[in-house]
């Protein structure tokens, strides 16, 4: 079978796909991918052959302000907005009329589609092909007892839980996707397409796919009225990491303290330390506890040297995977890969973020109870410490996050993954709405 991937050129979008993707072809299938030119080593590394955007923009972590200097400027919804139109919805026309043409060299059987780039209804419409949504972010299908993306909230408890939640969905309706909504109306109007009225612009990931894989376990998600046969929760689907793969060893790291603290801020929103790595350090430079600083690559040295204590490591990347063995505490502002690599080694969770759907996630983790969210984009250190504190002094927060660890093993996710793309069928005449 030949199986295409499609994914935006960003991190966060790409890596958990990749160990899927590799299980395909270790399975005998001829795996391709669709990607920014900036993947492009990344992809053949995995020994999959790489289709670059040609007419797609390339929306990377690291040029998203160069390409909208305006951005820069924006918080809470406007930002949510502004991406949701810019980043995603004006790409769609250019994403399908790349794939469209790419199929005359790999006419591919079946897509698993990153749910971001919106071209599920498109694909199967007017290519007839069967898609996989592959959803790297929490669950975002809309549903009677799920609050409204974008504003962090957990499930209301009560009548005035309830009216607030219904404002919000009604603003991010009305307001703040409609620029996004009517791109992604006016372009599929374009090739004579028409979009369902009811539901939300984020539900047409999931009504126009064959199935859907949802990365996570579903109880890091919230309760829901409507189960959707579709989607299929597989687990942490983490990058790829070949056999002889590997960072520094667990002994290389200093063991002589009782705790070991792990901070980031993501490959993103990185630029500005002063919103959580710092205020991270100075909360905990002065704890009998070793500190692991993964800078993403930006003022490693500039933090180095204003954070020469000897319990303060900072690098430009940290293996994860190796130091969560025996870290005791993620201080993170919550991207969702690495929520759910901390969750899968039972470490729970400081968390602290607001952009790029972080107070989703925050709000998962702390629903939960494998972590505690700071409800903002810039913690006070006094705050952070006193969260470690918390996290550190109750057993409760271990145990929780031990109880999900034990969910994540029981099931090999690539593998699960994997499947689901397998039993995916050939498209009904019928496909919904």
């Amino acid at each position: 079978m030949k199986i295409l991937f499609a994914s935006q050129a960003i991190d966060g979008h790409f890596n958990p796909m990749t160990g899927v993707a590799v299980r395909l072809r270790e399975r005998g299938h001829d795996v391709g991918w669709y990607t920014g030119p900036v993947l492009a080593d990344k992809v053949r590394a995995l020994d999959i052959r790489h289709f670059p955007f040609r007419r797609a923009v390339e929306h990377r972590a690291d040029n998203l302000n160069e390409l909208y200097p305006e951005r820069a400027r924006l918080k809470g919804p406007r930002a949510v907005g502004f991406d949701g139109e810019k980043i995603f919805a004006s790409n769609i026309s250019n994403f399908f009329e790349d794939v469209r043409e790419l199929h005359g060299d790999f006419p591919f059987d079946v897509a698993v589609v990153d749910s971001s780039m919106f071209i599920q209804r498109l694909v199967t419409r007017l290519m007839r092909k069967p898609i996989v949504t592959f959803v790297a972010i929490p669950n975002m299908e809309s549903d009677p007892l799920v609050p409204p993306l974008f504003f962090g909230f957990k499930p209301a408890r009560n009548l005035a839980g309830k009216a607030v939640q219904a404002a919000a969905g009604l603003l991010s309706d009305k307001v703040i996707l409609r620029p996004a909504g009517q791109s992604y109306r006016r372009q599929h109007a374009a090739y004579g397409q028409d979009v369902p009225r009811q539901g939300r612009l984020t539900d047409e990931p999931y009504r126009c796919a064959e199935a859907i894989i949802q990365t996570g376990p579903a109880s890091l998600d919230f309760p829901r009225r409507n189960v959707n046969p579709k989607i299929h929760y597989v687990g942490a689907l983490l990058p790829y990491r070949p056999p002889a793969a590997a960072g520094p060893a667990a002994d290389e790291w200093p063991r002589s303290y009782p705790a070991t603290l792990v901070v980031t801020q993501g490959t993103v929103d990185n630029v500005d330390q002063d919103k959580l790595i710092v205020p991270a350090l100075e909360a905990v430079k002065g704890m009998d506890a070793l500190v692991i600083v993964a800078t993403g690559g930006r003022g490693t040295a500039a933090l180095q040297a204003r954070y020469p204590q000897p319990n303060i490591m900072v690098r430009d990347f940290v293996d994860f995977a190796t130091v969560f063995e025996f870290a005791d505490v993620f201080i993170s502002n919550g991207g969702f890969g690495g929520v759910q690599l901390s969750l899968s080694k039972g470490v729970p969770l400081v968390v602290s973020g607001i952009n790029e759907g972080k107070n989703d996630v925050n709000a998962r983790v702390e629903y939960a109870g494998v972590g505690i969210s700071l409800k903002t984009e810039s913690p006070n250190p006094r705050d952070v410490a006193t969260a470690v504190a918390d996290v550190l002094g109750d057993p409760g927060w271990k145990r929780r996050a031990g109880e999900m660890r034990d969910q994540f093993k029981q099931a090999d996710p690539a593998a699960a993954a994997a499947d689901v793309v397998e039993s995916t069928g050939r498209l009904p005449e019928d496909t919904g709405p």
